[in-house]
This record gives structure tokens, C-alpha cells and sequence, in this order.
């Protein structure tokens, strides 16, 4: 299409302002002949499945999200409001709120003020316009996210908030689907009724993104095996992605000839016809318990945002034309023609939602905001250290455990030590007595026991309803884990290595971990995701097997990540992120070492020093408690962690011997987030410190160390570090040219000397 010259008066025209006269105008315009008004609880028009009374709801639910978006473009210019991604256009999903539960999970697209204004209808006493106002100034008030985002978002509505969303979110409510039908296989209390449904939304462009296809490839693939996933992928298709058009027919040719995911087309422009088929999706979703698409014709009104002023790259003709379409002016229409409102009756309620918009938005912007950086911060990461390390350490669950293990004689602290994985799996199956609803899920984790056995026995002893495998596909394990989470489950997902998580990393980083941010810790994501990482692998290497990648951890706010490098320490390592997850809701790594698991040996071949013992199941470590070796060994102090403790000590005893030193180690164990205090404490007495970090040169945690030390005002001290080389790891013995070995800290000491 040819752009058609601007006219210079039109250049300045305020979308917004048209799209609110053309509904007066086209009121007042109206010389339609109305039909006899019908009582509430009959059809609105002849035919349509919606009667008048629910006609009448769901068109103010339409008008107060109309007017949330015309006050924020308002008001936007004055500093009032801080938002302005608007829902004019998207109205028809008020349809969705209507005809599902205030207790089916919600997970929504940005565009989505009138499915919130109609779901707040499903409890008495709550108000949409005031808390949308509140919402949109930032409020410390705000009850969705304390102020801190504007989100749709609702505690008592199921409704999880969501932020700028393209497609992250539907792993999580494909997850969360499929845990509405696993609490009732393992006997979990589920929060939400048996038969809910997961409800997700987002736009046709976001439909494209590869979170959103791996999203639609699980739920094909659990319906391809009859596994009940009741989950209504709901596409708001307005045609555009905020410039790039989606092609015509695209929706509906790429879904709705899929053979696992049952598609349904409703004109969420039209509530008279779209009401009945939105109504055969959702029945159909909640009967069959299948993966359901709905395809909801929408359109979109004033542009992506306020700051997108379309007038300047959009001709006018189809600006005005796709104006024409506004869903308010069909239900104006509807309004009029069906009798329920004359033109006054109509105009005045119009005009009543509008006053009572601003009025709310006045009151909103006289409430506090958030100035204090502790409020701000307070819900990321909240930590009860008491009561955390109570759970940590409670072992009620003793008859469970003979019955798993099999007698007295046969418990894991009755036997000899052993290595880091055989003491990872006796944690693992003491912790599934303890917790029923805990649920150990990955690719081969199951029958196969993992790729180096760390779960093995598991799927036997705890049989395939928490034990089990998934498809080869990191996001989604992680959507799975906080779709368990959100239902109140404690999810153990497995990663295989650390190299296959940065491909599904911002289901942790902008999902997961964020969720008790953005909600003001009203929701939580509970997990230990355990992930085999790190370097020195000999057997099976390359880059994707000896990932040192641990910044892209230590980067993702509220995280807490563990990383053992000895088999009792992981025992009681994995107590505490069990108990962190039950009793603050956290979301936490476990990494351990590849090369540590079968590690039997430290000095010297068959001296078994690197075996422990397995620690009584009333044990737990305190988060950010480290380990000392040789604590009043004060010449040299080494920093470290995972693969760099058993070197370190084999460096120890060199260095102790060619120069005469003491040596200490200092085993960190917690690297999310570091213990500056014990840190400052451990170098207050060094006279020399090393710090050997297996991560790369510009990216370690060598880094958050040397920052504590100085920070402490311990700068002073003479100091190496000894790192990974800023390179993938290579295949073979070339591993270990770019990885720090035992030499390489003894020659530090050399330099230090």
C-alpha cells in the first residue's frame, strides 16, 4: 500500500482523543430501530448465546478498561501514570473472564484490562478501577505488585502477574496445567478445584517466539499420550506485532489443523456472536482436560503504547479504517439495537466510567510510592533464618525412611563413606520421605537413574507419579517446575548440564525468580533445580559437558545458588534448599560438579580422602556457611569452590613444603549469594590470599570475592587469582590447558613468595 500524504492539520490529531469521540459520535448518530428490551436472562440478539444481564456486565467491563487506557495517555504526560500498553481493541477477552472460574490460574497478556475488570465481578467487594489505578501510579499500595511493576496480577483471582511478556509465560501455564492433574495422581491438597483449567493469553506475533512453539510442542506431546493437560492457549490476534503484520489466515493455518491441540476461532469484537464461541472453548478445555486453542479475533486501538505514534509510519486510511472496527462501537450497537440501553442511559454510563477512572487515578496518585531502597527489595529474596534451618533439620519421617531403605542397617549413615553421587541420592531419597509432594522430573532421570546415576532408585522407590522423565527440552522442565510450584508441589527438576540451561535461562531469570518481585511475594515459585556443571569432566568432555559458565547464575536477581564439592556437604547443602523453597519460597540452583561425582581419591591413588560420611538426616548447613580447612593456618589463604577444593588442598600440601607455609582453605560452598561477612572474616587474617575460581577470567566469582576482601579493607593484602581462560572449553587433554589445575596454584604461591 502507498502511504498518502499527512495533511498538516492531521499531524497532530491525538488517536486517543478520536477513538473517544467516534463512541459519542457514533451514540448519538445511532438511527438503527431498537427491539423491545429484553429481561436480563434473555438473549441479547436473536440467536446469540449471551443474555442481556451478562450483556450488560461484561459491556461496563469493556468501558472501565477503555477508560484505565484513555486516563493513563492523559495522565501519562502529567507523571501520574507510568504505563500506557493499552487494551483498546482487545476488550473480547472480558468473554474469557466470564465464562471461566476466579480460581482457573491465569497467566495474561499485557493487553488485558477488560478480562481483569470482568474477573474482579467474581468476588464481592473488590474494585478493578481502584486497583488498576493504583497499578498504573505505581503505588506502594498497589495489591497486585506493591508498586513495583504494572501488572495484572490478582492473589485472591488466581491471576499471576505477569510483566512485558512475549511468550515466557507459557511454559509456566502449560505447567501449571499439567499440575492440576498431577496433585491428584500423588495426593497433593491442591488449592484450585479438580477440574480448573490454566488459562494463557498473549498476542499473534508472540505466538511466533520459540518459548511460545516449545510451549505448544509439550502440550501436543502430553495429549499425543493422553496425558491430561487442561490448559486454553488463548491467541488475542490483532493482526500486528507492534509494527511487523502478522500475515492473513496465519493463526488459523499454522494452528488449526493440529492434531493434539484442539483449536476454536471466536470475533472478540462481536460479544453477541463471540460470547457462545468462547463458551464451547472453554467447555470443551474443561471437559476433555485437552490442550485447547482458542483463537480470538481482536484488533488493535491507538497503537502499541503511547510512545507509539502511528500516524508517522502508518497511512491514514488504514488507521481510520481499523478505528471503524472498534469492538466498543459493536457493542454500542448491540447496546442499542437490543433496547437493553437508549442513547442517554448509554452516554451516561460512558461517561460515569470515565469520572470514576480519574477519580481513582487522583486517589492513586496521592498514595505512597516506594522510597526506601529496603522496600523496594524487601519481597525479592526473604530469607527466616530460624525457621528455615528448623525444617531443614526436621526428621519426623523416620518409619518412611525404613521403609525406603530397608532396615536400620541399611540406612545411608549407617554405611561407609562414599562418593559426592551416592551421597546426592541418599539426600535425594531422604528428602522424597520427607516431602510428599516433592517431584523429581528431567530428561533420564527415571528408570535410566541420570547420565551418571545420581538418581538412581529413585523412579523405583517412588514410582512414576514423582519420579519421572520429560521430553528433551530444558524450558519446559523449567515451566513444569513452576507450574508444580504455583499449585503448592515441590519441584526437584534436573538440568542436565549447566551448558543446556542458557538456552531455557529466563524461565529462572524472568520468570521463576522474579515472581515473588512482581507479586510482593503474595506468589512464589518453590524449586531446587539441580544442574550437573563445571569442569575437569575426562571421560566426556568439549564445551556443553565442562561448562564454567557460572556468571549466568550469580546474575539472576533473588537466586540462591550451592555448589558442593563433598558428598556430606551436599546432604546437608540440599536439606537447606529444601527447606528454603517450603519455608520462604525460594528458587535455587544446586550445581554440582561433574568431575567430583565418582571422586574417591585426593593425595595420592587409593587413599580414599576425598569419601564422607553421610550425615543424620536432623543436619543441615546454614546458607552462606562455608568450609575452613586448617583454620588457624594463617600464611596463605585460598579462596575456592567445587573443583577447586580438592586441588587447592593438593596445592596446599605442595606449597606447604617448598615454601614452609600454613596454609588455609576456605571451601565457599554458597555462591548465590556470597557470605561477604565470612569472606572479610576468613582474609582478616591472611597474610597472602589466592583465589582460585574454575569460571572464566571475566566472569567468575573471582570477581564478588576480590570485591568482598576489598570492600573489607583487606585490599592491602598480596594477592593472586588463578582462573579459567575467557574460551569454551575444548575437547581432551586441551581441557585442561584452559582450566586452572594444581601446578597452576602452586606456581601462584611461587609468585606470592
Amino acid at each position: 500500500m502507498t502511504a498518502t500524504p499527512i495533511p498538516a492539520r492531521m499531524k497532530g490529531l491525538n488517536r486517543a482523543e478520536i477513538c473517544d469521540q467516534n463512541f459519542t459520535e457514533f451514540v448519538n448518530d445511532w438511527t438503527g430501530q431498537a427491539q423491545a428490551r429484553p429481561a436480563l436472562h434473555e438473549a441479547i440478539l436473536d440467536g446469540s448465546a449471551l443474555d442481556a444481564g451478562a450483556f450488560a456486565e461484561l459491556l461496563e467491563s469493556q468501558l472501565v478498561s477503555r477508560h484505565l487506557d484513555l486516563m493513563a495517555r492523559v495522565l501519562r504526560v502529567q507523571n501520574k501514570v507510568f504505563y500506557t500498553i493499552g487494551s483498546s481493541g482487545h476488550e473480547g477477552n472480558a468473554m474469557v473472564a466470564r465464562l471461566t472460574r476466579h480460581t482457573d490460574p491465569a497467566f495474561l497478556h499485557y493487553r488485558s484490562g477488560a478480562f481483569m475488570a470482568e474477573r474482579f465481578r467474581k468476588l464481592p467487594g473488590m474494585d478493578p478501577i481502584m486497583d488498576s489505578a493504583l497499578s498504573f501510579a505505581a503505588s506502594s499500595e498497589d495489591p497486585a505488585s506493591g508498586g513495583r511493576h504494572k501488572v495484572w496480577g490478582s492473589k485472591p483471582l488466581w491471576v499471576l502477574p505477569q510483566t512485558s511478556t512475549i511468550a515466557s509465560h507459557l511454559p509456566k501455564a502449560l505447567g501449571t496445567a499439567v499440575a492440576i492433574e498431577q496433585a491428584k495422581r500423588i495426593g497433593h491438597a491442591s488449592p484450585i478445584p479438580d477440574d480448573s483449567i490454566a488459562i494463557c493469553s498473549f498476542g499473534d506475533a508472540s505466538s511466533n517466539h520459540a518459548t511460545a512453539q516449545t510451549a505448544f510442542n509439550a502440550a501436543a506431546w502430553t495429549s499425543y499420550q493422553k496425558l491430561p493437560a487442561p490448559v486454553l492457549f488463548v491467541c488475542e490476534d490483532n493482526g500486528i506485532g507492534i509494527s511487523v503484520k502478522t500475515p492473513g489466515g496465519w493463526i488459523e493455518r499454522n494452528f488449526s489443523k493440529r492434531d493434539d491441540l484442539d483449536y476454536f476461532y471466536a470475533d472478540g469484537l462481536d460479544l453477541a456472536t463471540g460470547y457462545g464461541q468462547v463458551q464451547a472453548a472453554v467447555e470443551h478445555c474443561r471437559r476433555t482436560r485437552r490442550p485447547t486453542f482458542l483463537h480470538l479475533r481482536t484488533t488493535r486501538i491507538m497503537g502499541h503504547a503511547g510512545t507509539d505514534f502511528e500516524i508517522e509510519w502508518r497511512p491514514i486510511e488504514e488507521l481510520v479504517a481499523v478505528e471503524a472496527g472498534d469492538p466498543l462501537l459493536r457493542s454500542a450497537a448491540i447496546a442499542l439495537e437490543s433496547g437493553l440501553y437508549t442513547k442517554q442511559q448509554l452516554l451516561a454510563l460512558y461517561e460515569d466510567i470515565r469520572k470514576r477512572c480519574f477519580a481513582a487515578a487522583d486517589a492513586a496518585d496521592k498514595t505512597p510510592k516506594l522510597t526506601r531502597l529496603e522496600d523496594v527489595v524487601a519481597p525479592l529474596a526473604p530469607y527466616t533464618p530460624d525457621k528455615v534451618m528448623a525444617e531443614a533439620k526436621r526428621a519426623d519421617y523416620a518409619e518412611k525412611r525404613l521403609q525406603i531403605f530397608g532396615s536400620a542397617e541399611k540406612l545411608p549413615e549407617a554405611q561407609p563413606p562414599r562418593h559426592l553421587a551416592l551421597l546426592i541420592n541418599n539426600a535425594l531419597h531422604d528428602l522424597f520421605c520427607k516431602y510428599p509432594e516433592a517431584l523429581l522430573f528431567g530428561e533420564d532421570v527415571a528408570q535410566k537413574g541420570g547420565v551418571y546415576t545420581v538418581t538412581k532408585g529413585l523412579h523405583k522407590s517412588f514410582k512414576n507419579s514423582r519420579v519421572f522423565n520429560t521430553l528433551l527440552d530444558e524450558t519446559m522442565i523449567l515451566g513444569l517446575a513452576q507450574g508444580y510450584a504455583n499449585l503448592g508441589m515441590l519441584p526437584v527438576p534436573e538440568i542436565q548440564y549447566l551448558a543446556y540451561f542458557h538456552n531455557a535461562c529466563d524461565q529462572i531469570r524472568g520468570e521463576a525468580a522474579s515472581l515473588q518481585f512482581f507479586s510482593n511475594n503474595q506468589y512464589r515459585n518453590p524449586m531446587v533445580v539441580r544442574m550437573a556443571g563445571l569442569g575437569y569432566q575426562r571421560g566426556f568432555g568439549g564445551h556443553f559437558h565442562n561448562d564454567n559458565s557460572i556468571t549466568a547464575l550469580r546474575d539472576i536477581p533473588g537466586l540462591v545458588v550451592g555448589c558442593p564439592s563433598r558428598g556430606d556437604d551436599a546432604a546437608t547443602m540440599l536439606r537447606t534448599l529444601a527447606a528454603l523453597a517450603k519455608v520462604d519460597g525460594r528458587v535455587s540452583i544446586f550445581l554440582e560438579p561433574i568431575a567430583l561425582y565418582m571422586t574417591k581419591d585426593l593425595y595420592e591413588p587409593g587413599d580414599g580422602a576425598w569419601l564422607t560420611t553421610y550425615p543424620a538426616p536432623d543436619q543441615a548447613m546454614t546458607l552462606g556457611e562455608g568450609r575452613v580447612y586448617e583454620q588457624d593456618a594463617d600464611d596463605l589463604v585460598i579462596f575456592t569452590y567445587g573443583n577447586g577444593v580438592p586441588m587447592s588442598l593438593r596445592a596446599a600440601w605442595a606449597i606447604g613444603g617448598k615454601h614452609g607455609w600454613k596454609v588455609r582453605v576456605v571451601d565457599l560452598r554458597w555462591l548465590v549469594p556470597l557470605n561477604e561477612g565470612f569472606i572479610a572474616e576468613q582474609a582478616r587474617t591472611a597474610k597472602r590470599i589466592l583465589i582460585i575460581d574454575e569460571g572464566r577470567h571475566s566472569a567468575g566469582v573471582g570477581e564478588g570475592v576480590i570485591t568482598a576482601i576489598a570492600e573489607a579493607g583487606f585490599a592491602g593484602r598480596p594477592f593472586q587469582r588463578v582462573v579459567g581462560v575467557d574460551t569454551y572449553t575444548p575437547l581432551a587433554g586441551a581441557a585442561l590447558l584452559v582450566l586452572p589445575g594444581d601446578e597452576d596454584i602452586v606456581a601462584a604461591a611461587d609468585r606470592l613468595a
